[in-house]
């Protein structure tokens, strides 16, 4: 049966970002088609609620509370996970994120800041885990990007070059670590998720963005967390180093940010 390809039983994933969200939808996944998650983010009661819903679809939950963009928490994720699994089978770098801003108002530290929380953070978490999944069969790691990352428009120059980055990092990685681990990413176009919290309240801007973008309406999560399953099952096993453009169809960001002319 296909649908068999499309399983995770036993496997042993960490997904960052999982309170909420992408990550959030990610976790609840993956546990639905047998995996056992570990879940990192800063709110430890988004993560329980998370861990709930994974524990009722069969799987083990395991919750570390951290703020991954301080590297020195993520020996402790992986060697948790380590203990408590005995592997790392699946690694989903789905934390990340950064407020848009206009160029001359773009700080050093705010453009650092956002290469280092949306690529650094991957690049480590991934380094770590890659020497508990050399003898697992089908890992994988999968890398949350962003359609702004191959696209241009005024106020992303720290967000949009950090998941450009992202996105070529996941390309490289493909190639160092193949054949044994797989990386793939998701670059996401517009997401009906709390950092779009200001788009769900509006409904002109709402209307806008749904009006732009090619099969209009914004995405859900679990559109994501679909390219995901795919990209770490068995389904997606001849599948390295590409990124899938999930996004509604988007050639051009679907809102502008109405910055003027310097």
């Amino acid at each position: 049966m296909i649908l068999d390809r499309f399983r995770l039983d036993d496997k042993v994933v960490i997904v960052t970002g999982a309170g909420r969200g992408i990550g959030a939808a990610i976790a609840r996944t993956y546990a639905e088609v047998g995996a056992n998650v570990v879940l990192a983010a800063r709110t430890e009661a988004q993560l329980e609620e998370v861990a709930a819903d994974v524990r009722a679809s069969g799987g083990e939950a395991l919750v570390i509370p951290c703020d991954v963009s301080e590297l020195d928490v993520l020996d402790n994720l992986v060697d948790r996970t380590v203990e408590a699994f005995g592997g790392v089978d699946v690694v989903v770098n789905n934390a990340g994120g950064s407020m848009p801003n206009s160029f001359l108002d773009t700080s050093v530290r705010a453009f650092e800041k956002a290469f280092h929380f949306n690529v650094t953070t991957a690049f480590r978490l991934t380094q770590l885990a890659v020497p508990h999944m050399l003898g697992r069969e089908g890992a994988s790691v999968v890398n949350i990007s962003s359609a702004i990352g191959r696209m241009s428009d005024r106020g992303f120059a720290a967000y949009g070059t950090a998941k450009g980055a992202l996105t070529h990092l996941t390309r490289l990685l493909a190639a160092d670590l193949a054949p044994r681990v797989r990386v793939n990413g998701i670059a996401v176009g517009s997401v009906a998720t709390s950092a779009l919290q200001v788009v769900l309240d509006s409904d002109e801007i709402h209307d806008e963005m749904v009006a732009r973008t090619p099969l209009k309406r914004l995405g859900d999560p679990t559109d994501i967390a679909a390219a995901a399953l795919w990209l770490a099952s068995p389904a997606g096993s001849w599948v390295t180093g590409k990124v899938v453009e999930v996004d509604g169809g988007l050639e051009s960001p679907n809102l502008a940010m109405g910055l003027p002319d310097l």
